[in-house]
């Protein structure tokens, strides 16, 4: 099973299946409610590698991230399109697609015998715009 982000904004970020090593969809309502929520959000928690490669089209995009999760909420470039797809035996398993993303959380780790390091991005959906959000798959790539 391998993974594919493409963040599309003032910049692209293309993630693929040498980045990514695990990927959490969730749809997120109110757990005190008796009754199907009006508060409804969806988000992704995607964890991966950080690669070594710096130059031209080999960049590791996941310095992207890490300055995307920076960009303040009143920049309207802090919300980008994102497309997650999930891939097995050539076949599109999950295509999880939120045209007004933003970074809740964005962290960067290292050690001394885990190799270069890992990150963990936390994105949601805008959330009065959740109805945009769309979930397809079950075809080839």
């Amino acid at each position: 099973m391998g993974f594919k982000l493409h963040i599309e904004g003032a910049e692209t970020i293309e993630l693929g299946m040498d980045n990514i090593m695990t990927v959490t969809y969730e749809t997120d309502t109110p757990d005190d409610s008796n009754a199907r929520s009006t508060d409804v959000g969806a988000l992704l928690k995607i964890t991966g590698k950080i690669i070594t490669a710096t130059d031209g089209d080999n960049a590791d995009d996941t310095m992207k991230l890490a300055l995307w999760s920076l960009v303040p909420a009143e920049k309207a470039d802090c919300y980008r399109k994102a497309t997650l797809e999930v891939i097995a035996a050539d076949q599109v398993i999950r295509k999880i697609h939120f045209p007004n993303a933003f970074v809740v959380d964005y962290v960067e780790r290292y050690g001394d015998t885990e190799g270069v390091g890992t990150f963990t991005l936390f994105i949601k959906q805008k959330k009065d715009k959740t109805e945009m959000a769309k979930i397809e798959g079950g075809y080839g790539v």
